[in-house]
């Protein structure tokens, strides 16, 4: 008996891939038999390992503005070979949906836009008051066009092995203590807009050290100098693995960690995730499309008449999104994780 085989074409940031799992979960929900392949950029890998559902993950040797025609045919040549009955394009790129076109899967399903059409055979018109969250809207390809999602869909969950978490301990040791673990993501690649200052970062860190819990600073080497202010002002009392660590071992080391403070980022998907608990900081981007997707995440935000602005500075020069979220409402939220 042969099984369904279905090729994802995968997106190309960390949030976007976490919230991929739920649609790699409800595929298995509908049928435990399906094979799922994942074609994403080779970065994300670190990520697909955390996910059970996903049976190969398949390099993208591309990046977001190269087409390449050559290399796109070779690859989908490839592709052919492994029989897929459907591909799922979660981009929404033309050039995303030349691979299962030419590969000739016999369904290709995505939501309309750039003339997809043509290499789309079963293309949506993607309807956002239907489908308002971006989860939703990855989900909603999984089903047929009429269907209706579950009213409880699952939520990414990643997998850890302690044999990958007992590796990365060894390689940065004597990072663990034993004692509670704060991880701080003060970072977000997208722009000062969406970052909690620094000094109430320090100033939420300085309380839970003298609490007796480590701090753990996360974020990309882009991050370097926001976590060694952070530091400094902490009097270089935290742990700084920002920059110091490939994907998959801050997937380890989030995993270990007792709470999360962390602004709209990938690190918050991540987290949730892990399920742990987070408390996800927005200032100029909203929830209201990408939440963290887990019941143990509390999100805190103003409700200002410029909010959401989703501009990476803040246009109006004030701040007052970040700058009036206060570090007492994060460390009131947190005596909760004790209940």
């Amino acid at each position: 008996m042969s099984h369904k085989k279905i090729l994802i074409i995968g997106p190309a940031w960390i949030g976007d891939m976490v919230m991929a799992q739920s649609l790699f979960r409800l595929l298995k929900q509908l049928d435990a038999t399906v094979a799922i392949d994942v074609l994403a950029p080779a970065w994300t890998f670190s990520l697909l390992k955390c996910m059970p559902e996903v049976a190969q993950a398949i390099e993208m040797p591309l990046t977001h503005g190269e087409l390449k025609l050559r290399t796109r045919y070779q690859l989908a040549k490839k592709l052919q070979m492994n029989g897929y009955d459907q591909a799922i394009v979660l981009q929404n790129s033309f050039k995303s949906a030349l691979i299962p076109w030419l590969a000739k899967i016999p369904l290709r399903t995505g939501w309309l836009g750039e003339c997809r059409y043509v290499v789309l055979n079963d293309s949506r018109r993607l309807d956002k008051k239907r489908y308002p969250l971006m989860v939703e809207q990855v989900m909603a390809l999984g089903l047929p066009a009429d269907a209706a999602l579950p009213a409880q869909y699952p939520y990414p969950e990643f997998k850890v092995s302690k044999t990958s978490q007992d590796a990365t301990l060894a390689k940065l040791k004597p990072i663990w203590c034993g004692r509670p673990v704060l991880a701080l993501g003060a970072g977000a690649e997208y722009g000062p807009a969406k970052r909690w200052p620094v000094a109430y970062f320090a100033q939420v860190a300085n309380q839970k050290l003298a609490e007796g819990w480590d701090i753990w600073l996360f974020g990309s080497k882009k991050d370097h100098s926001i976590t060694e202010e952070l530091m400094s002002m902490t009097e270089n009392r935290c742990e700084n693995i920002s920059g110091r660590t490939e994907l998959f071992e801050t997937i380890d080391l989030l995993s270990l960690a007792s709470g999360v403070v962390t602004n709209d980022s990938g690190l918050m998907h991540m987290a949730a995730a892990l399920k742990k608990p987070v408390i996800a900081l927005y200032g100029s981007t909203s929830p209201a499309f990408t939440p963290p997707l887990s019941h143990d995440a509390t999100i805190l935000k103003l409700d200002l008449a410029c909010q959401p602005c989703f501009e990476r500075v803040c246009p109006l020069g004030h701040f007052r999104c970040m700058r009036e979220l206060t570090p007492d409402r994060v460390l009131a939220a947190m005596r909760d994780w004790d209940k």
